[in-house]
């Protein structure tokens, strides 16, 4: 069982890391829209019970999408990104 589930996980983390440079940008977006919902859904005029699932739904949306964003985008795509912000403070 152990073999088949890091099988699995490699061919996921092989699949994203093909994935494009703009696709994790996107990704790390919606990550971060995520984390927003997670926590501004607490201001909605509903039950607690509701605010709690509502809150682990998108908190768990937005660690998935960091997370993958993260794979996707890359050691390389941290280093373009690292780049582009010094480009601009000159």
């Amino acid at each position: 069982m152990k073999q088949k589930f890091a099988a699995w996980f490699s061919r996921i983390k092989q699949w994203l890391a093909g994935l494009s440079f703009r696709t994790g940008i996107i990704v790390l977006v919606f990550c971060a829209l995520f984390y927003i919902i997670s926590f501004a859904q607490m201001l909605l005029p509903i039950s607690t019970a509701a605010k709690g699932v509502l809150w682990f739904i998108f908190f768990g949306l937005a660690k998935t999408a960091q997370y993958s964003g993260i794979l996707i985008i890359g050691k390389a795509g941290v280093e373009r990104i690292k780049n582009w912000r010094k480009k601009q403070r000159n």
